[in-house]
């Protein structure tokens, strides 16, 4: 249930509907999700999953894979 809570935070942040597909979302793949949109995304994914990413990883938080391979470095395990 770790990578839903990962979907949660995509469409939170990015003011999705609760039933959005986010699976295969990049940056700037939606309107949305602009450089504001992706700082607060980067604010809520720290918060949900207790990590600190640092400037490299920011910036390379360019989709939903990469966010997953992100927090997997950082020892959060993602099951669906």
């Amino acid at each position: 249930m770790e990578l839903e809570r990962l979907r949660v935070v995509f469409r939170t942040a990015l003011e999705l509907s609760d039933d959005a597909v986010v699976d295969g979302l990049e940056y700037r793949g939606i309107e949305k999700w602009d450089s504001l949109a992706h700082m607060s995304l980067v604010a809520a994914v720290e918060d949900e999953f207790g990590v600190m990413l640092d400037t490299d990883e920011v910036i390379d938080l360019s989709s939903f894979d990469r966010a997953r391979q992100i927090l997997e470095k950082h020892g959060v395990v993602l099951t669906d």
